[in-house]
C-alpha cells in the first residue's frame, strides 16, 4: 500500500527551480553591476605587431642613412574608429586640393561592420586590424599600427596625428599646416616639436598608477615618472619612432587592470613614455580641445546640435598656449549639416 504522506524531494526540488527562475530573470537588475577587463592580448597580435614595428623602424633607420630630403613634408592623419566616420564629409572639404601635404590611415575595429569610406578616405584602411576594447592597451596597439604604417608608407609623413571619428577640424588645412611646420618649411630639422599633453599633477594619479595591481609597474615605471594626458596628439616623426621602437615600458601598460574603473592605459603611456624620453621635445599640451567639465563614465562632453554656432568654433580655438587649437571633440553624428554650413562661413575662412 503507498503512503499518502508527501516525500520531502518534490517541495524541495520545486523549492530549488523557483529560486533559480527567479535568479535567471532578475538577478541582472538586483545585482551590482560590474565591468570586466578585455583579455591578455593575444600572443599572435603581439608578434605581428612587433614585426611591423621592427620593419618600419629598420627602413626608417635605411632612410636616414641614405641622408634622404623631404622637399615637400606631409601631415599623417591617422584615423582611430570602431564606428562610421561620421564627419567625412566635413574632412573632404578640410582636405581638397591639398593631396600633395598629407596622407590618411584608417584603423577599424575588425569586429564591426561600418561603412566603406569613400573619397579621400577610400582604401585607406590599413591591413594589420585587431580589436580594440575601450580602456585596455589595445588602444595603444591601435595607434602604433597606424604610426608604423604611415612610416613604411611615406617617409615624407613628419607629423603623425591622432584623430577620433568624433574629432572635427576648427581651421582650414593650410592653417593646420602652417601651424605645425612654421617658422617655416626651409629647414624640417629633428628638434621639431610634438604636440602631446603630459600631466604629472592630476588628483587621479595615484588610482590610474596602480590599476594593474600595487608595485606592477615598477621598476620601468616609478609613481614620479607616470604621467597622464590626451588620448590624441601629434607626433613627429622622431618622437613616433621612440614609440614603435619601445619594448621597455610596452610590458607594463599591456598588462590588464585589476581595477577597470581607473584604467584608462592610452591616456598614459604615450605621455609616459616621451617624457621619460625626451620632455624637452615635447609640447606638453595637446592640438585637440576636449570639454572634460561635465563628463560621465570617462566620456568628455559630448555636442549636440543646439551647441554648434560659429561662437562655439571661436570658443574651441582658443588656448593658453601661442598655438591656437586645430581639432576638438566630441561632436554627435547628427551635428554634421550644421557643421558644414559652418565650414563654408567661419572653419575654412582662417
Amino acid at each position: 500500500m503507498l503512503s499518502s504522506t508527501p516525500t520531502p524531494l518534490i517541495p524541495t526540488l520545486t523549492l530549488f527551480i523557483s529560486f533559480t527562475l527567479i535568479l535567471f530573470l532578475f538577478a541582472p537588475s538586483l545585482l551590482p553591476t560590474t565591468h570586466h577587463s578585455s583579455p591578455p592580448i593575444p600572443l599572435s597580435h603581439e608578434l605581428s605587431d612587433l614585426s611591423l614595428f621592427t620593419r618600419a623602424t629598420k627602413r626608417a633607420a635605411a632612410k636616414s642613412r641614405l641622408g634622404t630630403t623631404n622637399p615637400n613634408p606631409k601631415i599623417a592623419f591617422l584615423f582611430l574608429t570602431n564606428t562610421d566616420l561620421y564627419f567625412s564629409p566635413l574632412w573632404e572639404l578640410f582636405f581638397n586640393n591639398h593631396s600633395s601635404l598629407y596622407n590618411i590611415y584608417i584603423h577599424v575595429d575588425p569586429t564591426v561592420k561600418i561603412k566603406t569610406p569613400t573619397g579621400v578616405f577610400h582604401g585607406r584602411v590599413i591591413k594589420n586590424l585587431h580589436r580594440t576594447y575601450r580602456g585596455t592597451a589595445t588602444l595603444i596597439s591601435a595607434a602604433r599600427r597606424l604610426l608604423a604604417t604611415a612610416v613604411l608608407d611615406d617617409s615624407s609623413n613628419f607629423y603623425f596625428a591622432l584623430i577620433s571619428q568624433q574629432c572635427i577640424p576648427l581651421h582650414s588645412f593650410m592653417f593646420v599646416y602652417n601651424a605645425l611646420f612654421r617658422p617655416n618649411l626651409d629647414s624640417i630639422s629633428l628638434d621639431r616639436v610634438s604636440f602631446i599633453e603630459i600631466l604629472s599633477d592630476e588628483s587621479i594619479m595615484w588610482d590610474r598608477y596602480n590599476a594593474r595591481g600595487k608595485h606592477v609597474m615598477v621598476p620601468e615605471v616609478p609613481f614620479d615618472k607616470f604621467r597622464v594626458g590626451s588620448q590624441f596628439f601629434v607626433l613627429t616623426r622622431r618622437h613616433s619612432l621612440m614609440v614603435l621602437r619601445d619594448r621597455k615600458l610596452w610590458r607594463k601598460f599591456k598588462i590588464p587592470c585589476v581595477n577597470v574603473h581607473s584604467c584608462y592605459p592610452e591616456e598614459h603611456y604615450f605621455p609616459t613614455l616621451l617624457s621619460m624620453l625626451d620632455p624637452k621635445g615635447c609640447s606638453s599640451y595637446t592640438m585637440t580641445r576636449v570639454n572634460w567639465t561635465d563628463s560621465v563614465d570617462g566620456h568628455p562632453h559630448t555636442y549636440y546640435p543646439p551647441e554648434v554656432s560659429a561662437q562655439l568654433i571661436f570658443n574651441l580655438r582658443e588656448s593658453n598656449s601661442s598655438y591656437s587649437y586645430l581639432f576638438a571633440r566630441k561632436f554627435s553624428p547628427d551635428c554634421l549639416d550644421k557643421l558644414l554650413d559652418l565650414s563654408r562661413k567661419i572653419i575654412f575662412k582662417d
